[in-house]
């Protein structure tokens, strides 16, 4: 079975693997289709860059500068694992002529080493630290797929879908809080066609395990975590064991973990399916299917949690109760279960959301403001773009822009005055209200 995220199959000629997927990606740019011998992987993240409107041509944007890295890439978990990224891939990037780059979740590129030669020239493409290199920003690229899929991958020259790109070939694999579960970034080679070999993806997928055992040592004590912000299937971590939930068993886990005191049959099934009828056994089957999963996790009479629950939306929760508008936005990934309707976790995500967005506004920080309105949940935000040009210094040329943007979506949603203070617009009818999902196990 040919491994879909390796780049090429053995002996394939790269060449002409290179003008075959060039004339694929100028059809896909004229009118949006995709066929062989583009890769499925390759096809989705075309779709997800042209979506989120990434530029075919251009640079991708600088938004940590010399200023605000220093301290965020000290702090960051992945700080603590750079001897491993070095001792494996530091001397290959460097004999190779290629590069080492490691990045948060956000794709922002934290560490760029290796070759001085390949580096000045990479620079030529904003691919330096503190650029941002997410698909949504720079288009189909390993690092930023890497982390929309969470798994590791390669990408060959034209596959990329900046043109600017096209001449680089680089693999990247997707790094985890060994704790947790969560994403930290991913850890990524970049350098000439000839990584497109098998070879290059073992080697980062083997640096990135070999990167979360180091992080695994430093871990005190194990439990259990949800992870569900930004997520259609929750993410439930007990004793450094991973499992993803289904879409049913997400919602429970989630309304379970938020009422620790425990719930009855009859509560638990108003929060999940309304006050529409429903048989008690179907919410029976469903936690007996879920019992099988998380064994003794889950307890009955009242139905509830047997352990502590240490959840994202706790987390978030937590840093807006100090008043921590900076760490409530690193730790928001998006919104709950997005594509839920039971009516208990749209309440939660209504609430969580509106919270974060209060603080970001209370908080009259461009950058935090800048950050949430480049999210797929906030781009369309008028009222968190008027707040993003009032916080801006009055003389800053960075002015014009948000409010070009404001205007743009003023007109597309078909409003001429100002947004409702606290109201967002709805959503634009062509846009799907979730995110990239990680692929099933």
């Amino acid at each position: 079975m040919v491994n879909p995220w390796l780049a090429m199959e053995a002996g394939a000629d790269p060449v002409e693997r290179t003008r075959t997927v060039r004339r694929a990606h100028a059809a896909f740019l004229a009118d949006g289709t995709v066929a062989p011998p583009v890769r499925q992987v390759v096809a989705d993240s075309w779709r997800r860059s042209a979506d989120a409107r990434a530029a075919a041509d251009g640079t991708a944007p600088i938004e940590l500068d010399e200023s605000a890295l220093g301290a965020y890439r000290d702090g960051h978990p992945l700080a603590r694992a750079m001897p491993v990224f070095r001792e494996l891939l530091g001397s290959f990037a460097q004999d190779g002529a290629h590069l080492l780059a490691v990045c948060d979740p956000q794709g922002r590129l934290l560490w760029v080493e290796g070759h001085r030669g390949v580096r000045r020239s990479a620079e030529r493409m904003n691919f330096v630290v503190g650029a941002r290199w997410d698909e949504r920003h720079a288009g189909t690229n390993a690092p930023g797929t890497a982390l929309a899929a969470d798994h590791a991958v390669q990408i060959f020259a034209a596959e990329h879908y900046n043109r600017q790109v096209q001449r680089w070939t680089c693999a990247a694999a997707p790094l985890h809080d060994p704790r947790t579960g969560r994403l930290l970034g991913a850890v990524d080679i970049t350098g000439g066609d000839h990584l497109a070999s098998p070879h290059s993806l073992a080697l980062v997928q083997a640096t990135a395990r070999a990167a979360e055992a180091h992080l695994a040592a430093g871990v005190p004590e194990w439990g259990v975590c949800l992870s569900a912000l930004g997520r259609d299937e929750a993410l439930l971590v007990v004793d450094g064991e991973r499992c993803r939930l289904g879409r049913r068993h997400s919602e429970i886990m989630v309304l379970l973990a938020g009422h620790p005191e425990g719930l009855t049959g009859d509560q638990l099934s108003v929060l999940l399916y309304g006050e529409r009828e429903r048989r008690p056994v179907t919410l029976r089957a469903e936690l007996s299917r879920l019992r099988q999963l998380v064994g003794t996790l889950l307890h009955s009479r009242p139905y509830r949690l047997s352990r502590p629950v240490e959840t994202d939306v706790r987390t978030v929760e937590e840093a807006l109760a100090a008043g921590d508008p900076h760490a409530a936005l690193a730790a928001y990934r998006g919104p709950l279960l997005p594509l839920s309707e039971a009516p208990g976790v749209q309440r939660l995500r209504g609430a969580l959301e509106d919270r974060t967005r209060c603080a970001l506004l209370g908080a009259h920080d461009p950058a935090l403001l800048r950050e949430w309105s480049r999210t797929p949940w906030g781009e369309d935000d008028l009222v968190i773009w008027e707040a993003l040009v009032d916080a801006l210094p009055e003389r800053s040329p960075a002015r014009t822009a948000p409010m070009a943007t404001a205007d743009r979506l003023r007109a597309a949603y078909g409003l001429t005055g100002a947004s409702r203070a606290g109201t967002a617009p709805a959503p634009a009818p062509s846009r799907v209200a979730t995110f990239p999902q990680p692929p099933r196990p």
